[in-house]
């Protein structure tokens, strides 16, 4: 079927919920191909991104929107209010949900901190959806990680809520339950021409992709050495004469404590980091890419408005 007849459908569904439950991996699962960066970081996401899922006759342009939680600075409140006005404005609503919490929960186990905090913002999301009078399709995620007959009272509790139509126990980490739902988004998006080139999997601009490979590859090799005051800014992208491209970034962070860290011993560290996000860009590409990083200081660059605007984040929240 071609994008010109009439019974093709499009349309957005954004991905929206707590830090860490599982929505790039959800994202990169049902579009086939990385489009988000995945990390086991919370708040990795800090700008909606656009997969483009092909399924069937259906175009899902898929926004996965920054995890929300509770805010305190500048930054934090331009991310939560990102999410909220991607679900706002989407066909779909898509909340996904770590059920490990509310199994354990339910099931009188201990509770960790970080699922006391996740749940937390999970509730907090069922408010906003609520005050938003829109309800939502639910993701609950991670079913991988018990017995799915123990899901049950977990669906039967958060139905009772009435914030959704429907509800998918998942893993994106590993398939299970993700061709339904696919399925079901596919149908809920509206009759319409095709939204992007079929062929298309991400909106994303490709400056702005090269910046979140190299920060995915900061944070998975930082672990808890590096708070998250960090940002990777591509400020030139210089195609070649011979079919590749050199890109230079500068790794920009808050404190000047914190470049030993990211540089490493004789500069071990980022040449490392450099190493995987170049061989990662050019698996994207296809094509040679000459990366160069360097370190930056800027204590204030989260009160600078330049850095939100490529975002798409709004400064003045």
């Amino acid at each position: 079927m071609t994008p010109e007849t009439d019974q093709t459908r499009a349309g957005f569904v954004a991905v929206i919920g707590a830090p860490n439950a599982g929505k790039s991996t959800l994202v990169n699962r049902l579009v086939g191909q990385k489009v988000a960066i995945v990390t086991q970081k919370v708040q990795t996401t800090r700008f909606p991104v656009r997969g483009i899922a092909m399924h069937n006759d259906a175009q899902i342009v898929l926004l996965d929107t920054p995890g929300i939680f509770k805010t305190k600075r500048r930054l934090d409140r331009a991310m939560v209010k990102a999410a909220l006005a991607g679900a706002e404005d989407a066909d779909v609503i898509l909340h996904v949900i770590d059920a490990t919490g509310w199994v354990a929960e339910i099931l009188k186990r201990p509770l960790t901190g970080a699922q006391k905090k996740s749940m937390d913002d999970d509730r907090r999301v069922m408010e906003d959806l609520k005050t938003l009078g829109r309800k939502g399709i639910l993701a609950l995620n991670k079913i991988d990680e018990f017995d799915h007959l123990e899901i049950l009272p977990v669906i039967q509790k958060l139905n009772e809520e009435g914030i959704y139509s429907e509800i998918f126990p998942i893993s994106a980490a590993n398939g299970d339950g993700t061709a339904s739902l696919l399925d079901h988004l596919a149908s809920l998006v509206p009759e319409s021409p095709y939204l992007y080139d079929p062929e298309q999997t991400a909106d994303l601009p490709m400056r702005l992709l090269a910046s979140e490979v190299t920060r995915e590859k900061l944070m998975l090799r930082l672990h808890q050495e590096l708070p998250y005051q960090l940002m990777v800014d591509t400020e030139t992208w210089e195609e070649r004469k011979d079919g590749s491209v050199k890109i230079q970034q500068a790794v920009i962070i808050g404190r000047e404590n914190h470049k030993s860290m990211v540089l490493g011993k004789g500069g071990q560290t980022i040449k490392e980091i450099g190493k995987r996000a170049r061989e990662e860009l050019e698996g994207m590409l296809d094509r040679k890419v000459h990366l160069f990083l360097f370190v930056k200081v800027d204590e204030r660059w989260m009160e600078k408005r330049d850095f939100y605007t490529p975002l798409g984040l709004d400064f003045d929240v």
